[in-house]
């Protein structure tokens, strides 16, 4: 295992030697916040194949409250001790391991913790990486030190007082983990009496790069990704090699990195300032008592992982064991520390309760569905399973994903913007005089209708008795959807009337939206759009 330190955010201050330890590594493990975005990743993207398994440890907090019976301290511990879990299996299997941090793994790293966890029992190195503190100082083009003098390292979630103590003493400092501390930060500079002399240097050494006098800075826009350095007085004189708001070099990274924790310990990715926070406290309600398991039904959206929430990502990382339909499951990227378990599309009660077995005997598991696993998927054959006695002490959770509605409406444009209906047109498993009643009472009610599963290689008359259905009600020109594949590499899109609906048009990789009385369709920009005003006539 490899703790491989990335510098404070330009990809070219990645050293040598850890440009080509994450070249060669079987496995990359990164952190990020729940929103999924890893600053570590991005500054080390240059450097991989394409073909490694990733590792992807997401914080289940960052720094709102938590369910967790242990507190924040209880939730943090158990997220890393699973971490090391999942990279100790690799490890185990022979597979070496990069742990990206950024700035230096031991110098606030988020490193450190796998490194007291796995260290003892593993070969294992650490590669050192640039300091947001030497990031910051060559950005201002000034020395932090000189001679003899000596450099305070201070975190910003200090006491005021206690800060405004060591800076009053220090010859040169930097103070790390600003975002929610900058006001408390700036006001013991000013006890100090050195606020004149502090600067304030936000995302150094990246495109997004922003320098400024401390006092200037409004508190409202400072992420967490900011240090303040109070440079060398010996070197009061230079002048600052970047202007203000500028950037030094060339090809710098998308992201910043200030190396740290917060003071409850989540890593500099976990911060509140890097995209927001998600409520953690539904994923930390410990599992019943002698369940040691779960499952976590996980939507996969309708296509590739642009489409994937950073929530599924989060669940299908920390699986254990992957259940589902064999395409769905194809769509995972292979990880050996996981074991799959693909099935027919026609098993689902097997495949539910084969799942739950498996978290029964302990393993976390991901039962896994196209679009959202609530619409016409997994959800709801897993928790009918679930209900039986036996399973009564496995835990269970749905995790939501795109719906194959909503990403033929995107594509299509908005004809989903009023009222609508959704409708399968599959008769396996409710008859057909349930189905044609549902389509008139829709009808008549003048819903826009999306309809799953219209046909397929057995059913290939459903949709020219749907259509005759729906025209005993709406008019013959009423716009009507075709979706195929949306998001994947055979998508299509057509835009047609309820009058001129083909059957022969529409096979099982479809979805049709057919409109309703207000539903229009246009033509922009050469191509058509449908949408459905919001505003319903008196």
């Amino acid at each position: 295992m490899w703790g491989v330190g990335l510098g404070p955010g330009d990809p070219e201050l990645v050293t040598v030697k850890a440009a080509r330890l994450i070249r060669d590594a079987g496995v990359i493990a990164y952190h990020s916040a729940r929103h999924g975005r890893s600053i570590a990743r991005g500054v080390a993207e240059p450097y991989l194949r394409g073909d490694q398994v990733e590792e992807a440890l997401i914080y289940p907090v960052t720094t709102e409250t938590t369910g967790h019976p242990g507190g924040y301290r209880g939730a943090i511990d158990d997220f890393y001790a699973t971490c090391a879990e999942r990279l100790a299996a690799h490890l185990d299997a022979g597979r070496d391991v990069v742990v990206l941090c950024e700035g230096d793994p031991l110098f606030y790293g988020s490193y450190m913790h796998l490194h007291k966890r796995l260290a003892h029992r593993y070969p294992t190195e650490v590669v050192p990486g640039v300091t947001s503190m030497s990031g910051a100082s060559a950005t201002l083009g000034r020395p932090l030190v000189e001679g003899e003098e000596t450099l305070t390292v201070l975190p910003g979630t200090l006491p005021e007082d206690v800060l405004a103590e060591r800076l009053a003493a220090a010859d040169s400092a930097a103070i790390l983990k600003l975002g929610r501390t900058f006001t408390s930060v700036r006001e013991a500079l000013r006890r100090a009496g050195r606020l004149d002399e502090a600067w304030y240097v936000e995302r150094a050494t990246t495109d997004r790069q922003r320098i400024a006098p401390l006092a200037e800075v409004d508190p409202a826009e400072v992420p967490y990704f900011s240090i303040a350095v109070l440079p060398s007085r010996a070197g009061a004189s230079l002048t600052r090699v970047a202007g203000t708001g500028g950037a030094t070099g060339a090809g710098m990274g998308r992201h910043a990195a200030v190396d740290g924790v917060t003071a409850e310990g989540a890593t500099a990715e976990g911060a509140a300032a890097e995209g927001g926070l998600v409520g953690g406290a539904a994923s930390q309600v410990p599992a019943p008592e002698g369940a040691r398991g779960e499952v976590v039904v996980v939507g996969l959206g309708p296509a590739g992982r642009p489409w994937l929430t950073p929530e599924a990502q989060d669940a299908l990382a920390t699986a254990d064991e992957l259940v589902g339909y064999g395409p769905y499951l194809d769509r995972v990227a292979p990880n050996p520390r996981q074991r799959r378990h693909p099935t027919d599309n026609r098993v689902e009660a097997e495949r539910a309760a084969h799942a739950l077995e498996l978290a029964q005997a302990g393993s976390r598991v991901a039962v896994v569905s196209s679009g959202d696993p609530g619409v016409f998927a997994m959800a709801s054959a897993v928790l009918e399973v679930a209900c039986e006695p036996r399973f009564a002490r496995v835990r269970v959770r749905v995790v939501p994903g795109l719906t194959a509605a909503q990403a033929v409406a995107a594509r299509a444009g908005a004809p989903l913007g009023h009222d609508y209906c959704v409708l399968s047109l599959s008769d396996r498993l409710k008859p057909w005089d349930v189905i044609a009643g549902r389509l008139t009472a829709a009808a008549r009610a003048d819903l826009v209708l999306a309809i799953y599963n219209p046909a397929s290689r057995s059913r290939t008359w459903q949709v020219g008795a749907a259509r005759d259905l729906l025209l005993e009600h709406r008019s013959p020109d009423t716009p009507v959807v075709i979706g195929r594949d949306v998001g994947g590499p055979g998508e299509s899109l057509r835009v047609t009337t309820l009058a001129k609906l083909d059957p022969a048009d529409v096979d099982m990789r479809c979805l049709l939206v057919i409109g309703s009385s207000t539903t229009r369709a246009v033509e922009r920009d050469g191509r058509p759009a449908v949408f459905t005003p919001r505003r319903y006539p008196a």
